[in-house]
């Protein structure tokens, strides 16, 4: 599995954004698809959420890539 850091300038981020700003989707509609098809992952586990707020030190994965989120 590849692995990627993300900084994000706020508190949190939601999951569906953090997915088009990572480029994994290139658009909100595929992130909503992709993540209420449950092949998304928080932390270990299926996020069917798409407005879950992720914030620094959490994890994300999704095709094959494992997102690290970093804060300010």
């Amino acid at each position: 599995m590849k692995k990627d850091k993300i900084s994000i300038e706020t508190e949190y981020i939601k999951l569906d954004s953090l997915l088009k700003l990572s480029g994994l989707c290139e658009t909100g509609g595929e992130a909503k698809i992709v993540i209420n098809e449950g092949l998304v992952s928080v932390n270990g586990e299926v996020c069917p959420m798409r407005g879950k707020k992720i914030r620094p030190g959490d994890r994300v994965s999704f095709d094959g890539v494992l997102l690290e989120v970093e804060g300010p």
